[in-house]
């Protein structure tokens, strides 16, 4: 990405390399695919993508971690001995998919919402602040649930669907514009703890309903502070299919798949 593409696109305007990196950007620089429903949250390279399968992600080629690790317990405790995966589907004639977009220090650092859908829950994992690197995830098992996270979850018109923002390298500093109240980065945490926000019901919100948070594909969500990884998770049709291949470069809004 270069200057040119910024709305202020004199480079003295910004302080240092990290607000450069969370510059806003001209609006006709990033279309958003009206075609496709599923569009890319952010500039970045394809880590992986696929169906998941017995509530195991794979985060690289080979490389997996648990599904309910990285999402955390459900909200709500059922009854119901269904797998973790399959209590998430709101129909066994639907699948679980993933995708995984990895932004390097230097890519666009915001990102966006990759579909129309409403968010009904924040979790925020304090926690490690390790590489997210390819090469890291290559052989650290389940990095992506021990680094910080913040995981926003709800529904879109085929079912669940989530957004998971994962800290990198020394980088906790997560923000969600529609969230004051988040706070990331601290100093100290406990080991696998947690912090849940809902979104349902809530007042002191502008966006807010009863249902969620309303988010509009392609709508700024949130910024990191230098470089780091999205994870979307969602449910959706069996036949869905995405229109990638592994390691490919993507930019915000171009298409990730098609029904």
């Amino acid at each position: 990405m270069t200057g040119l593409e910024a709305a202020v696109e004199d480079l003295h305007h910004y302080k240092n390399l990290g607000e450069f990196f969370r510059r806003r950007l001209k609006p006709a620089v990033r279309p958003v695919c009206a075609a496709s429903c599923l569009t890319s949250p952010a500039d970045g390279r394809i880590l992986h993508f696929g169906q998941v399968q017995n509530s195991q992600v794979e985060q690289v080629k080979g490389v997996t971690y648990s599904l309910e690790n990285f999402l955390g317990p459900p909200s709500r405790p059922s009854p119901d001995p269904a797998s973790f995966q399959d209590r998430l589907l709101s129909s066994p004639d639907r699948a679980l998919f993933h995708v995984v977009v990895y932004l390097a220090p230097g890519d666009y650092h915001c990102f966006h919402s990759p579909a129309d859908w409403r968010v009904e829950l924040r979790r925020h994992f304090p926690g490690s602040l390790m590489s997210v690197n390819p090469g890291v995830a290559r052989w650290v098992k389940e990095l992506f649930c021990l680094n910080e996270r913040v995981v926003l979850s709800g529904q879109w018109r085929h079912g669940f669907f989530s957004l998971t923002a994962v800290g990198a390298t020394n980088v906790g500093s997560i923000r969600v514009y529609f969230d004051q109240e988040l706070r990331t980065n601290a100093p100290r945490y406990s080991k696998g703890s947690f912090q849940d926000r809902s979104y349902v019901a809530t007042s002191d919100q502008v966006k807010a309903s009863e249902g969620g948070v309303a988010l509009c594909k392609g709508e700024p969500v949130g910024e990191f502070n230098l470089g780091s990884t999205i994870v979307l998770l969602f449910e959706a049709p069996a036949d869905f299919t995405f229109d990638l291949q592994p390691g490919q470069r993507i930019r915000m809004g171009e298409p990730l798949g098609s029904l």
